[in-house]
């Protein structure tokens, strides 16, 4: 099992992890310009988008979508 999806996985992993960093990297940058405490226009206009977490749970759905598919198509 591990040969198959060793790679994969490590693929996946390495797209999370950029997820996270480009994430944090750029709401630390709107948060740094705004001198209140407010929410910056570009994360209140595009609340869905601009979160990375719901970016990850997509990107490993999206995984896990293929690794059943593919032991449900191989038992067939």
């Amino acid at each position: 099992m591990w040969d198959v999806w060793i790679w994969p996985m490590v693929i996946v992993t390495v797209i999370m992890i950029a997820i996270c960093i480009a994430g944090v990297r750029k709401s630390s940058r709107s948060f740094q310009l705004n001198e209140k405490n407010e929410i910056p226009d570009a994360i209140a206009e595009n609340p869905y988008t601009m979160n990375p977490l719901l970016w990850i749970i997509l990107v490993v759905s999206f995984f896990i979508f293929i690794v059943i598919f593919y032991y449900w198509a191989s038992f067939l």
